[in-house]
């Protein structure tokens, strides 16, 4: 999902994946489990966490921990703050390796991997291109840019410029050209949220479900002493017009959407998701993409790829790496689901 994201005339991500039966209040029964949903503001999205029997004042010391981790990792990744870690990186025009904490080093290397895997569909030096059409830090352009611009953009892109490197205990990110830009919004939910889940770990909570945006992770029970549920929701503004219900049983979950981050140019609508390939937003049916794996980052790195390469590139992809994932595409006036085999064991009594 993407982390920061200009959001013009559209409802936060957090709604695309919904808790969907995480109570707002405590549930006060007795020798009944208590749950508790602590709610914050990051990465220009939302995070929720829902804690089972976890009284009041741990919950409060709960809630200033998720903030302050959130917070850390916000200037990790950053693109819109000039002093996070990425944009020193991003600012220096220094070819000779550059030493970055061993996160960072981690969240590089899952999206190289699923960048190759999706012949570069997920591309995290597509910055220059996302600033281009005005989803990043710079201003939404006033026309379309013209092909050369483009061109211009592309030629500071590409997965092949980019490298992590370990040395002597030590992780370093290596640009070979000077001007590259590296953007995780795309990844960055996925991973604040794996990252929230380890701090309930770190906590002794051995019952949650944690979201930062659109990527969830759950472990353990809900306070009815059932798996977690999410809802996937139908690509409308209705917030709450559920397409399927999943049990993501421990599972990390990210959905990308194409329909909510966009705004209008010359008459067109023009999508968050750039196709790194063409340097232009994609045009093609496919909506939605939801991916469950092992962690939220790994399903967050997919889901971009697979918006991107459009309906049946990403089934060649899907099928060849055998990932669970749901798809949504426009057909008409109306919308067309695809599912995986591995996906549909996730979904609540196996169908839509």
């Amino acid at each position: 999902m993407d982390m920061t994201f200009l959001r013009v005339g559209v409802l936060s991500a957090l709604f695309m994946l919904t808790a969907c039966d995480a109570p707002k209040t405590p549930e006060k029964s007795e020798n009944a489990a208590v749950a508790t949903v602590l709610e914050g503001k990051t990465m220009g999205t939302f995070w929720r966490v829902s804690v089972i029997n976890v009284d009041k004042a741990r919950a409060e010391a709960l809630r200033g921990k998720i903030q302050t981790q959130l917070d850390a990792d916000d200037q990790l990744l950053s693109t819109w703050k000039n002093d996070s870690a990425l944009m020193r990186f991003n600012h220096s025009k220094s070819t000779s390796p550059w030493p970055v904490s061993e996160a960072m080093a981690d969240i590089v290397t899952e999206s190289l991997r699923v960048g190759y895997k999706t012949q570069g569909a997920m591309d995290i030096t597509v910055g220059p291109l996302v600033n281009l059409w005005g989803f990043g830090p710079d201003k939404q352009p006033v026309k379309t840019p013209t092909q050369q611009q483009i061109d211009d953009a592309r030629g500071q892109t590409g997965l092949h410029h980019l490298s992590v490197l370990y040395q002597y205990g030590q992780q370093y990110l290596e640009k070979n050209i000077p001007d590259l830009f590296v953007d995780l919004s795309t990844v960055g939910e996925g991973y604040a949220a794996d990252h929230l889940a380890a701090l309930m770990a770190e906590e002794g909570i051995p019952r949650y479900l944690v979201s930062v945006g659109g990527a969830l992770v759950s472990r353990g029970m809900n306070a009815s002493d059932k798996p977690w549920r999410v809802a996937i929701q139908k690509p409308t503004d209705e917030q709450n017009a559920v397409q399927a219900i999943v049990d993501i049983n421990g599972h990390g979950i990210s959905t990308a959407g194409s329909y909510r981050n966009y705004y209008e140019l010359d008459g067109k609508r023009i999508s968050h998701a750039i196709d790194p390939q063409t340097g232009r937003p994609i045009t093609h049916n496919l909506v939605s993409v939801t991916v469950i794996a092992p962690t939220a980052l790994e399903a967050d790195a997919w889901d971009t790829g697979l918006m991107v390469l459009g309906t049946e590139k990403a089934k060649e992809v899907v099928r060849r790496e055998g990932l669970a994932v749901y798809m949504i595409t426009r057909e008409g006036n109306g919308f067309k689901t695809w599912m995986s085999p591995q996906f549909s064991g996730y979904l609540v009594n196996g169908k839509n």
